[in-house]
């Protein structure tokens, strides 16, 4: 009875391999940014988190949340939210830098309250960017993106990568 124990465990063990993730291959983030629509005078200041996974050496799928910007718009006080999941495609440059572009669909919600009205909006499409990665330690790394969520928006970010 031990000998069939002790060859489960074994095969369990053996077994278990195969289905283990790339070390780095899971990661989450936060970031911080400044977003600047069409037609607003001020650049807003912007927040977010994300996670992803690399499925490739050189591919990830990442979604993330994100708040464009938070603003005074007249009489209104405008939130501007994103909503996005996306592949990225990375390049390494060497000496822990590498460039990577991102194509993704991505959700723009704004809300518009002011006294008792309160109105939503929302569009869905692409969202594209590019951006400049730099691994500090095999498990944490920087990386600076600019973003275009829709036509009217840019975001320019800064943010720090922590891989599982």
């Amino acid at each position: 009875m031990f000998k069939k124990i002790a060859a489960l465990a074994a095969l369990i063990v053996a077994s278990s391999s195969a289905f283990a993730v790339e070390p780095g291959a899971l990661y989450a983030g936060v970031d911080a940014g400044k977003t600047k629509l069409e037609g607003w005078s001020d650049r807003e200041t912007s927040f977010g988190a994300f996670v992803g996974y690399k499925f490739h050496p050189n591919f990830a799928a990442e979604f993330n949340y994100r708040r464009l910007g938070d603003a005074d718009v007249g009489m209104f006080d405008v939130k501007v939210d994103q909503a996005a999941l996306s592949v990225i495609g990375t390049m390494p440059l060497g000496n822990n830098f590498d460039l990577y572009g991102r194509l993704g669909y991505n959700r723009v919600e704004v809300d518009a309250s002011s006294g008792g009205f309160t109105g939503t909006d929302s569009t869905s499409r692409a969202v594209y960017g590019v951006g400049l990665g730099y691994a500090f330690t095999p498990a944490i790394s920087g990386r600076i993106e600019v973003q275009k969520p829709t036509s009217d928006l840019t975001n320019v970010s800064a943010g720090v990568v922590f891989k599982f």
